[in-house]
Order: structure tokens, then sequence, then C-alpha cells
């Protein structure tokens, strides 16, 4: 068994999708119209184009907001991206204009960085060490 696809809520598919693939690096992996507005968006990392894919799911279930903006007031990411090096990509998102909440911290065997999506989320980056 491996995870196929992972969910994120996102407030706008289209700024999702530019964030997630011009500002983060991943891939564009499907796009597929659901009704006047919606659409099935997954991207992929660019490193494992068959791997585990991302939805980027539009929010507007009423349960959803109240979930994430209890999520984002405790300062909790809703998913995590492992790097190789956080450091080098909190510099790197950093000098394209992405707020951190969280700076590189090293926690003993990880180090992580917090991100806001600009898309309704926080989001962890993670490096082992």
């Amino acid at each position: 068994m491996r995870i196929h696809l992972a969910t994120t809520f996102v407030d706008n598919q289209a700024k999702a999708l530019s964030f997630y693939t011009d500002v983060l690096g991943f891939v564009k992996k499907h796009d597929v119209p659901l009704g006047k507005e919606d659409r099935w968006l997954t991207v992929v990392s660019p490193e494992d184009l068959e791997g585990a894919e991302l939805l980027l799911e539009p929010a507007g279930h009423p349960a959803v907001q109240p979930y994430r903006d209890a999520l984002v007031a405790d300062g909790i990411p809703v998913t995590a991206f492992a790097v190789d090096d956080v450091r080098a990509e909190f510099e790197r998102l950093s000098g394209l204009g992405v707020r951190f909440t969280q700076e590189p911290l090293d926690m003993g065997t990880v180090i992580t960085a917090v991100l806001d999506d600009t898309c309704g989320n926080l989001v962890q980056l993670q490096q082992l060490i």
C-alpha cells in the first residue's frame, strides 16, 4: 500500500496552481473541468512524476473554512513537504516573496519551516537530519 492522492483545500484553484507550480516547483498532473468553475486539479513532484499527487480541492464545503481557520490560528500546517535543505528553500522562497510563519527550526532529527501557501493553508517544509 502507498499514498496515491492527498488533498489540500484551496480558496482559488488558479491561484493555487500558480503558487504550487511557479513558486514551489511542483508539476501539474491532471486538470479536468468539473462543472462551471471547479476542476480535478493535481500536482506532483518533478522528482517523481508518477508518485503521490496533491489534489488542489476547492474549499467550498461549509466545514472547510472553520477547519482551516482553526489550523491557521493555531499555526498548524495542513501538510508537509520533504526538502533536501530547509534553509536553502527558505532563502529561495523568501526571495520570491513567500511569507513564512516559522523560520527554519532545528528540532534534533528534523529541520522545519512553515509557509503560507496564499490559498488559506500553512505548509511545513521538512528536512530529515
